[in-house]
């Protein structure tokens, strides 16, 4: 997402950052290359002064210029001398004097005999020290110490070099300085545009208040947006993901960073998370919810990832569930109406011919028929939605030639559920069930499966009844609701029974098969259980057993409060 920018721009982050690192590196080059002319410099004095000293010393120490000293003429032999030290050693002068300062040698033959130009009161007390001092040849580094014979002194030796060759030298280090820092600071502004280059590139030119308001838009988008969010890197771990997408899947506020197999949810939801190619609207299960997963791969940048979109279908499905029942019951009632319809002409018929008292009977004996089921069910189930839901089922079965029966056990007194207990939980529940059930009994007589139907596939090692029944078992006692439903069908393959409630379990192709699956789920979102065998006819049973109890159902109540 692009922010709208305004007519007077500023410079863009990468640009900024440029700025600052090309200031920085200059700044970090220059001030190196001062400390080191400042350094090199003072080790150009330092080196200076232990050259004139190591000069001084050897000429003080010679055997010679003591011997030349006790001549009538000094400088006769040790004019010579001094000038091959001097060029010798590369310093600039080399004055040898008496103790009253009276020169015996000079660079400049004219300065012999003149008074020396510096202090020699310390050499005179026998040190030997330096000093920077301008004398004839100008600023220089000097060294002065005492030349003793036999323990007098009897003259003094002062070597130096000039301020301005030292200077020189310094000059002829900062030019390679220089060149070291211009390279320094060359390649410092490359690596730094290259870098900024490439944030540039990151950040699509934008400035810091664009990416400030990026992010602030991006963390409300991500709290505002109801379905649920979560993107993958090439590693398949959570870059991102949104309140709604930790609450769909059940994870904790920590998922970022964790890989998707190590999330523990479904194998099916797991691969179509996986997936490298896209997946478009695909319906899973989640342990409490219904969800619809779409993926698409994300093409380009560094590392390809996933960007996942989750919408939780479980209100929808439910409500699938109820409309289909209510299609169902529809479909009985206008059955049922055009078999009443029949009979009023039967009983019309009777009358027209005289015959009166089969009329009556004929009609007595299906009111009889139909007043006893519902006498039955009213008597046993005093819930409203449970009564209804058995009441149309029984006509539904009635109409595809199965008999739905009510065990003699069933017993559910008014109040007896609690309004935790969600109504469409026990509708998909209980309507499941029968359905599944029918659909098996129906097969068992017919040998042919209804196109309509969702059945499991049935194994072949029981015989078939001669009247298609199903038997259902409501009961409430004991803190606990029992709903059981068997069938007079071929019954379940143990081979089977371990994935019977997996979604898609069904031999009736793709998209088919959820019914058992929604079961289990809704029997695990009331914190019961579901068991599966065979029943006392050959066919299967199922039994689920849900506790009446609130403590029981503490974390699904939980779920749904904050939903």
């Amino acid at each position: 997402m692009r922010l709208p920018r305004p007519r007077t721009r500023p410079r863009s982050l990468a640009g900024q950052l440029f700025a600052m690192q090309v200031v920085l590196v200059a700044a970090v080059v220059a001030g190196c290359a001062f400390f080191a002319y400042v350094s090199g410099r003072g080790q150009a004095k330092e080196t200076a002064t232990r050259q004139v000293t190591a000069a001084a010393l050897a000429i003080a120490a010679s055997p010679s210029v003591r011997e030349a000293i006790r001549t009538p003429d000094p400088s006769a032999v040790l004019q010579p001398y001094a000038e091959r030290v001097r060029k010798d050693t590369g310093i600039t002068f080399v004055t040898i004097m008496s103790p009253q300062r009276v020169r015996w040698t000079h660079p400049d033959s004219q300065q012999i005999g003149e008074e020396f130009l510096g202090h020699t009161a310390r050499a005179l007390r026998g040190e030997t020290f330096s000093e920077t001092y301008t004398g004839t040849l100008g600023p220089s580094i000097r060294v002065v110490t005492p030349i003793r014979d036999g323990g007098k002194i009897t003259g003094l030796v002062s070597a130096g070099i000039t301020v301005e060759r030292v200077s020189s030298q310094v000059r002829a280090q900062l030019g390679a300085l220089g060149l070291a820092a211009g390279g320094a600071l060359a390649v410092g502004g490359i690596g730094t545009y290259v870098i900024n280059a490439r944030l540039r590139r990151h950040t699509h030119g934008m400035n810091a208040a664009e990416l400030s308001r990026m992010h602030d838009y991006h963390q409300a988008t991500l709290h505002a947006v109801r379905e649920g969010l979560l993107m993958l890197d090439g590693r398949r771990r959570i870059a991102l993901i949104n309140d709604a997408g930790r609450e769909l899947l059940g994870l904790e506020p920590g998922a970022v960073g964790r890989r998707v197999a190590e999330l523990d949810l479904p194998a099916p939801l797991t691969g179509a998370l996986l997936a490298s190619e896209a997946r478009v609207d695909e319906l899973h299960l989640t342990a409490d919810r219904v969800i619809v997963v779409n993926t698409r791969p994300v093409v380009g940048g560094e590392q390809r990832g996933t960007v996942v979109t989750l919408r939780d279908h479980t209100e929808l499905q439910a409500l699938s569930g109820e409309l289909d029942s209510e299609r169902g019951f529809t479909q009985a009632l206008r059955s049922q109406a055009h078999e009443a319809a029949n009979r009023l002409h039967t009983v019309v018929s009777l009358i027209e011919l005289g015959r009166a008292e089969e009329a009556v009977g004929f009609a007595t004996a299906e009111l009889e028929l139909a007043q006893a089921l519902t006498d039955r069910v009213v008597d046993a189930v005093a819930e409203p939605v449970l009564a209804a839901l058995l009441l149309g089922k029984a006509a539904q079965a009635n109409e595809r030639g199965v008999e739905l029966v009510l065990a003699d056990d069933s017993l559910i007194d008014d109040g007896a559920l609690p309004a935790t207990l969600r109504q469409r939980d026990l509708v998909t529940i209980l309507g499941n069930l029968i359905d599944n059930a029918v659909d098996a009994a129906s097969e068992a007589v017919t040998g042919v499966p209804d196109p309509g139907s969702v059945p499991a596939r049935r194994g072949a090692g029981s015989g078939r009844a001669a009247r298609a029944r199903v038997t259902v078992t409501a009961l409430a006692e004991e803190g606990e609701l029992l709903l059981r439903v068997a069938d007079t069908g071929a019954g379940i393959d143990p081979a089977d029974a371990a994935e019977v409630f997996e979604r898609g379990w069904s031999t009736h192709g793709a998209g088919r098969g959820i019914g058992l699956a929604l079961v289990q789920q809704a029997v695990h979102r009331n914190g019961g259980q579901v068991a599966l065998d065979r029943g006392p006819d050959g066919g299967a049973e199922f039994t689920v057993r849900l506790p009446l109890t609130v403590a029981d159902r503490t974390t699904y109540t939980t779920k749904e409060t904050t939903t």
